[in-house]
Parts: C-alpha cells; sequence; structure tokens
C-alpha cells in the first residue's frame, strides 16, 4: 500500500508542473505586448473582455433580434455564376437572418426563378434591383435589413464560416466600428497631401512594424445604423463616389470616424480608429472564376490615384481629416496580440 500511494503522488506531481509552466508561459507572452494604441490604454485581453457601456456605444440596437443574428449584403455586376456559388456558401453560416443582393445589371434578370427551383434555402435571398450601376448601391439602408449586424461583402469574395462566426463575436464587442478582413492606411505628406497606402503584415521582430487608418467594407461588419449615415452626408460625398465609380469604402470610414469623434467629445475621451482588423484564416478572391472575365474597378490603372484624390477631397469637404491609426489585430489562435508593433530593440 505504501508502494502504492507513493506512485500516485509521483503521478500528481508530474500533472501538476506541466500545468505551472504553461501557465507560467502564457503570462509570460501577455506581459510581452506593447502598450495600446488609440484604446485608451487597455491591453488587447482587457479590450476584447470589456462590455461596453450602453450610454457610451452609439451603435447598440435594441432588437433581441438584432442582438443575436446578422444581415449579408452583396453588390453584384456580371458574376452571375460566382455569385450563385456564393449565395451557396453562405447558406451554412449561422446566425444569418438574410442575404440582399444589390442587382447592379441594370435591365438584366436577377436569377431569381433559378434560385428558388432549387429550394428550399434555410437563408432567405432578397434581390434589389437596381436602375444605375453605381458603386453606393450597396450602401443604401434597406428595409429588409432588420438586424444590427451587417456584414458586408464583395461579389468575388468567399470567406470562411470560421472567419466570420469570429468577426461576428469581435463586432459585438466593437459594434460602434468596422469590423473587418482588409486594412489599409492614409500616408500624410510635408507639403499637407495625403495618399493611399496598403497595410503590410510584417515580422515584428525584424521589421519596423505598420499600422491602419481604415478597414475596408469589401468584407467586413458594421451596423445598419451607419448606412443611413452615410445617406444624410453632404452631397458632395455622393457626387464624389459617383464621379470616380470608386472609394465609397473610403467614404465610409470617414462617416464612422466622424460619428465616433461627435460622440466620443462629448463624453470626454479620446477619437477611436474607425475600424478593428480581424486576421482572416481562410479569405479568397473568385474574380478569375468568373466565366464573363470582368475584372473589379480595382484592376483600372488609375485606382490607386483615384483612392489618394478621394482622401484629399473627402478631407476637404469635412474640413479635416478624421482617420487614426491603430495596430490591433486579432486573430483566432494564439495569443491575442497587436499587428506590426514596434521591435523592442
Amino acid at each position: 500500500m505504501r508502494v502504492l500511494r507513493c506512485c500516485m503522488g509521483v503521478r500528481r506531481t508530474y500533472l501538476i508542473w506541466p500545468i505551472l509552466l504553461i501557465l507560467l508561459v502564457g503570462a509570460a507572452l501577455t506581459a510581452l505586448l506593447p502598450p495600446a494604441e488609440d484604446h485608451g490604454g487597455l491591453d488587447v485581453l482587457g479590450v476584447l473582455r470589456r462590455a461596453t457601456p450602453p450610454k457610451e456605444n452609439p451603435a447598440q440596437g435594441d432588437s433581441a433580434l438584432g442582438e443575436h443574428k446578422f444581415t449579408i449584403v452583396i453588390q453584384t455586376y456580371n458574376r452571375t455564376d460566382i455569385l450563385l456559388k456564393l449565395l451557396n456558401h453562405y447558406q451554412a453560416v449561422p446566425h444569418l437572418q438574410r442575404i440582399i443582393i444589390v442587382w447592379n445589371n441594370v435591365r438584366e434578370q436577377p436569377p431569381l426563378k433559378l434560385w428558388n427551383s432549387l429550394a428550399p434555402h434555410p437563408v432567405p435571398v432578397v434581390f434589389k434591383e437596381q436602375t444605375t450601376n453605381q458603386m453606393r448601391n450597396r450602401l443604401q439602408s434597406f428595409p429588409e435589413i432588420d438586424t444590427d449586424a451587417v456584414l458586408m461583402l464583395d461579389d468575388d469574395t468567399l470567406v470562411s464560416v470560421p472567419d466570420i462566426s469570429f468577426a461576428l463575436s469581435v463586432w459585438k464587442q466593437f459594434s460602434d466600428q468596422i469590423v473587418g478582413f482588409v486594412p489599409r492606411k492614409h500616408i500624410s505628406t510635408p507639403g499637407g497631401v495625403y495618399s493611399y497606402g496598403s497595410f503590410e503584415l510584417q515580422d515584428p521582430e525584424t521589421a519596423g512594424g505598420d499600422r491602419y487608418s481604415m478597414v475596408l467594407i469589401g468584407a467586413a461588419f458594421f451596423h445598419r445604423r451607419y448606412l443611413q449615415l452615410f445617406q444624410d452626408q453632404p452631397l458632395a460625398v455622393h457626387a464624389l463616389v459617383d464621379e470616380t465609380q470608386n472609394c465609397d469604402d473610403i467614404a465610409m470610414n470617414f462617416v464612422v470616424a466622424q460619428y465616433l469623434r461627435k460622440h466620443l467629445k462629448s463624453v470626454g475621451r479620446f477619437n477611436k480608429p474607425s475600424g478593428v482588423f480581424v486576421k482572416p484564416v481562410d479569405l479568397r478572391n473568385l474574380e478569375k472564376e468568373a466565366s464573363s472575365g470582368y475584372q473589379g474597378m480595382w484592376h483600372r490603372p488609375e485606382h490607386l490615384l483615384q483612392r489618394s484624390y478621394c482622401l484629399n477631397r473627402l478631407t476637404q469637404i469635412y474640413g479635416s481629416m478624421p482617420l487614426c491609426f491603430s495596430n490591433l489585430m486579432v486573430s483566432q489562435f494564439g495569443f491575442p496580440s497587436y499587428a506590426n508593433h514596434k521591435s523592442r530593440g
């Protein structure tokens, strides 16, 4: 009996040490995180776990439905075959209330009969036929959107179901911001002119790091109130988007940033970035699979020049640059961390 008790004591000792080691490593990694930027001094774990007070959240809804479900909005043009593939894929997403298709193929019937002939479908699909092929058609406040959370997606973008579910959980913690998978930034020059730039996910141990100031709405969650808020913007903003057939996503970041600035100023707090970057695990571009061969507008040679032009024009319209930088990156795996924080060396 003494030998048996001794063996049991040794086994318990072997079990305790690995657990203690894991806890120590986790604490050490968390301690290595740099100070938070643009989040009021909270560390990442604090940011993700905090519950936003109702009075300080301008985009919090009242309906029980809006708190648990979301609506997908996809604007499409000349990519019906890809669209059907996407509709089939997104039918399997949990908590999805409805899919709204903004149909920009003017004078062409949507594939509603084909879709209905293959019913039943767990998630209803609504086609909204448009009279013009404009970029900002997708930013309408459609009456069919009866959930607080809106997931806007480009018609050539496939996001995995786990990525969508995770991003929705993040949006619930940051529901007054755009939560998405594609960050970008503005770059200021000594002459006061802004340029549009990409976000580079670099190794923080070997590079100086990077920050973002926008999250594009081609794959992002945001609150439905921002759709109406966009409609209420100066006519010059709408004219700019129509003139360039571009930049509606930049304009939306300005709208959110302006709204946050106004709200935070009223409660005596600092500016918030317009978006939160969620690092995707499986996000694919299906453009090459389109039988029409239609290429997105971002292939145009003037695309980046137009976006830089829009940054400067929007700054003129609003009288200031409301976008501010963030380096917060939220990932499904590993310890929550900052994107490309500056090297400690």
